[in-house]
């Protein structure tokens, strides 16, 4: 009998940073739902605070992995967490272009930085999983100053 190799249990680090993501979008919407009048922001900062939450539980538990390819995990959050904050940094631009002020503009800015966090932290996520926490990737280690191994 051939003894099924054992899947590593990793977190639910997928459903954390999209239900924290369905949150922001909750937040975001329940604001624009508003425009142009003044929304009350007890409820957006509530979906806020739940979001942040959710993200920060996500990077707790992933943080705890041991077995896992964290090489290749931060070889496409960097990239990633890149590109997002050039997008984030163009929404925050039409924010205040549009003349989004005060406490408002505070919310929108913190529900923009959650959303960013959280889509690097899946893409990596979802492609470290697959890569064999043993492996090395021999370029990654020339660039980083260490030697390639055969």
């Amino acid at each position: 009998m051939d003894a099924a190799p054992t899947e590593r249990r990793l977190p639910p680090a997928t459903e954390l940073g999209m239900a924290s993501i369905a949150l922001v979008a909750i937040g975001v919407i329940y604001l624009a739902s508003y425009l142009p009048r003044h929304a009350p922001l007890g409820p957006a900062i509530g979906f806020l605070a739940a979001a942040a939450a959710v993200l920060v539980a996500n990077a707790v538990l992933l943080s705890r992995q041991r077995e896992f390819a964290w090489w290749r995990f931060f070889q496409v959050a960097r990239w990633t967490l890149l590109a997002y904050v050039v997008i984030a940094g163009m929404l925050e631009y039409m924010f205040i272009y549009d003349h989004t002020r005060g406490s408002l503009l505070a919310l929108l800015t913190l529900l923009l930085t959650t959303f960013t966090l959280n889509v690097p932290i899946l893409l990596a996520f979802t492609v470290a999983r697959f890569q064999d926490p043993d492996s090395r990737d021999p370029a990654a280690e020339a660039a980083a100053g260490g030697s390639a191994r055969a």
